[in-house]
């Protein structure tokens, strides 16, 4: 079933499993702000049965990264061009960032798990989607890089926290201030993929590991996710008292005593 279907995002949904594909394989899936409205919008519309989301890119990439049309002076059609973002009100463009970003933070919401299927380039606002996810496949000819450093800019698409959480500040910093490629041994090495396989058993194994994610209860996977995204920032005892609390939550769950 098909859900959403515009501005280069598609959204379809089988059973508990919801598919969002980046659908402009001409333009090797570059991200303008329709697309990321777009983003937003399939999160909105996601329903509450779906445990599992797959992000994925037609064509031979799975992001470019941004247009670099919003760089020119005339920018997109209806949209203001970046340039003249910039020589607008502080407020207003601080404003304006905050809602591209949603398109990049539903992703890590506690009821569901995301999987990138990452192949060929992820640069950039690409690289920051794929982060943006819980855990990213990754073909043999994934090349991530995030190029924000070298245009004079920095990554703002909210990567930066993930990408230290995964690689550590000294290499997440070489990394963008280089805006080096970071290819599938390396990603696969640091624990920027999951898993790298060859490009034709990319498909293939975003299903084995979506079937293994829905083979546990529902419940359960909620309350693990919750304790993992939260225990970066708890002190060891209250990562403590939050785990016995949500085993608590799942043995009076599974005793028929919740409420």
């Amino acid at each position: 079933m098909t859900l959403l279907d515009k501005d280069g995002v598609r959204l379809t949904v089988e059973g508990a499993v919801a598919t969002v594909t980046l659908a402009n394989p001409d333009k090797r899936n570059a991200q303008s702000p329709a697309l990321w409205r777009a983003l937003t919008e399939a999160g909105r519309v996601l329903p509450g049965d779906v445990r599992v989301v797959v992000l994925r890119g037609e064509g031979k990439s799975f992001s470019a990264g941004l247009d670099r049309q919003a760089f020119t002076p005339e920018g997109f059609d209806g949209e203001p061009s970046f340039l003249d973002m910039a020589r607008g009100p502080e407020a207003e463009l601080d404003a304006i960032i905050a809602e591209y970003q949603e398109a990049f933070t539903w992703w890590r919401r506690s009821d569901v798990i995301t999987i990138a299927a990452v192949q060929g380039h992820a640069i950039g606002a690409g690289f920051q989607l794929a982060l943006a996810c819980d855990l990213r496949v990754c073909a043999e000819d994934v090349q991530f890089a995030m190029k924000e450093t070298s245009l004079g800019l920095v990554p703002d698409l909210t990567g930066t926290h993930p990408l230290v959480g995964l690689v550590g500040y000294a290499r997440a910093l070489e990394i963008c201030a280089t805006g080096r490629f970071v290819r599938a041994d390396e990603a696969e090495r640091t624990g920027l993929a999951n898993l790298v396989v060859p490009g034709e058993q990319l498909d293939g194994a975003v299903s084995d590991l979506t079937a293994a994610l829905l083979a546990a209860p529902r419940d359960a996977v909620i309350e693990t996710k919750a304790l993992l995204t939260g225990a970066v920032s708890r002190t060891y005892e209250e990562q403590r008292a939050a785990e016995r609390a949500a085993q608590g939550r799942r043995l009076r769950d599974l005793a028929g005593l919740s409420d």
